[in-house]
């Protein structure tokens, strides 16, 4: 049996059979048919009952006259989304924004919930960043086609070639066209990446010297009356491996944002 999280044990203890016939209907054999659900998958499920409490609860409280902290909080995050697809994209971004926001909070929350007790952070596994990598993947080239239609396809065969040879424009296309390709499908290896390593890390980092500031706490405890001087020591360790993830966690976050954006406005860009 896998080491499980509170909530993925009752998750599993709930739905491991449906969920196990399920993945074998589907030519998946689970390895652990008792606890087919993952931590991973389990605090996306988490993440996602949240958000959609904080939104229901948002839009019952919506007040053009008084606004409440929260919103005041998504409307800020929505600003900031904006701002960024407006410099970006252009005064034709406003369509997008909802998705990228939408991203952006997601991946912010996933990567913060790590903080609570009993709770880790989905983006520290490889398949939670590949999966919000594909989903932005497929975003942007559906709206590259939705701009352009099927011109869209001439993006992967170079910036156009006027008064060019016509042989030249074939074996021009004939090159830019796998490097086009490798360089999309790399984006997907980039975005997954960038973020898994950076909160697996950040993780680890805060285990590690919370442990390890309870073990000097624990010794410097021992010491009498020098204890007494360096006992406040190791207290301020936490807060700052703290702030840092947190810090982190932002960053990643916008970061696993701006980019798409980028991708999009390149997709959509009226010269396409």
């Amino acid at each position: 049996m896998p080491e499980q999280l509170w909530f993925t044990a009752i998750l599993n203890s709930l739905f491991a059979g449906p969920v196990t016939a399920l993945l074998r209907d589907i030519g998946i054999e689970p390895k652990h048919p008792q606890a087919p659900i993952a931590n991973s998958f389990a605090m996306e499920l988490l993440v996602f009952a949240i958000l959609i409490g904080l939104f229901f609860l948002l839009r019952s409280r919506l007040s053009v006259d008084s606004p409440n902290g929260l919103q005041h909080s998504f409307e800020a995050i929505e600003g900031f989304v904006l701002d960024q697809s407006r410099e970006i994209i252009g005064h034709h971004s406003e369509p997008y924004t909802p998705f990228f926001a939408i991203l952006f909070i997601f991946i912010l929350v996933c990567n913060l919930i790590g903080l609570i007790p009993g709770f880790e952070s989905p983006t520290g596994v490889p398949v939670v960043p590949l999966g919000c990598a594909i989903c932005a993947f497929l975003y942007y080239h559906t709206q590259g086609f939705k701009h352009a239609g099927v011109k869209y396809l001439m993006h992967f065969f170079g910036p156009p070639m006027e008064g060019m040879p016509l042989i030249a424009k074939i074996l021009l296309a004939m090159l830019m066209l796998p490097i086009e390709l490798v360089s999309h499908f790399a984006r997907l290896l980039s975005l997954t990446v960038r973020l898994w390593v950076n909160m697996l890390v950040s993780e680890l980092l805060y285990v590690t010297f919370l442990g390890l500031t309870l073990s000097l706490f624990l010794f410097v405890g021992k010491l009498n009356a020098l204890g007494y001087v360096l006992a406040p020591v190791p207290l301020l360790a936490p807060p700052l491996f703290l702030l840092l993830h947190i810090f982190v966690g932002f960053v990643q976050a916008f970061v696993f944002t701006l980019l798409p954006i980028i991708y999009l406005g390149g997709a959509v860009g009226e010269e396409h």
